[in-house]
């Protein structure tokens, strides 16, 4: 299905699906192929987990959206409503829609019954640390949540997941300034929420 062409060459070889690139990925997805389609859920699972992970702080629930955010791209393709511009920027947006329908459905602000708690003891840190960074990271996390969809969209993705400028814009479809903007705000908004959380 992947054909690698050489200039060179009168014959042309089969690119392994690991090393095709992700334009022909898609095209090949398009047309129902599995490896195609294999390849791309192996591209992007790790990266939509952790998105979705960091904005919840729940493993089961990032596991169960992240195999919705792949099951909707089937839909979509098999609708032929697929992505129009950056498909990781697509992928990404769906985990946030997920995200921001969670909170939304849930109706409060993250809170968790002290019985449903996640253990916290662990043999290689203290107790007292780990309980610290639990809680920093739910501040944070509920800080986002007070973010517009926007801004909570950008820090996710420059500051969570480690992203550039220049691909944040690729993924959301929007300039580089316009990307910095959103960023500025939030980081400013943050700022605000954050230090009104600890006085």
């Amino acid at each position: 299905m992947f054909k690698g062409r050489s200039q060179s060459s009168r014959t042309s070889e089969v690119t392994p699906v690991a090393e095709a690139s992700e334009e022909a990925l898609l095209a090949a997805a398009m047309q129902y192929d599995e490896a195609a389609l294999g390849e791309l859920y192996d591209r992007y699972e790790t990266k939509i987990y952790t998105y979705i992970y960091h904005r919840t702080g729940d493993e089961a629930l990032a596991e169960d959206f992240t195999a919705q955010v792949f099951l909707r791209m089937l839909e979509s393709i098999r609708d032929q409503k697929a992505w129009h511009s950056s498909f990781s920027g697509w992928l990404y947006r769906i985990a946030h829609n997920l995200v921001i329908d969670h909170y939304r459905r849930k109706g409060r602000q993250g809170t968790v019954d002290i019985d449903e708690a996640a253990p916290t003891a662990s043999e290689e840190h203290d107790p007292e640390v780990t309980v610290a960074q639990s809680l920093d990271a739910e501040r944070l996390r509920a800080a986002i949540r007070r973010l517009t969809d926007e801004q909570a969209e950008v820090v996710s993705l420059r500051f969570l997941e480690g992203y550039s400028i220049s691909e944040v814009a690729a993924m959301m479809n929007r300039t580089e300034g316009a990307i910095k903007a959103l960023q500025y705000r939030a980081v400013a908004t943050l700022r605000t929420l954050l230090y009104d959380q600890l006085h």
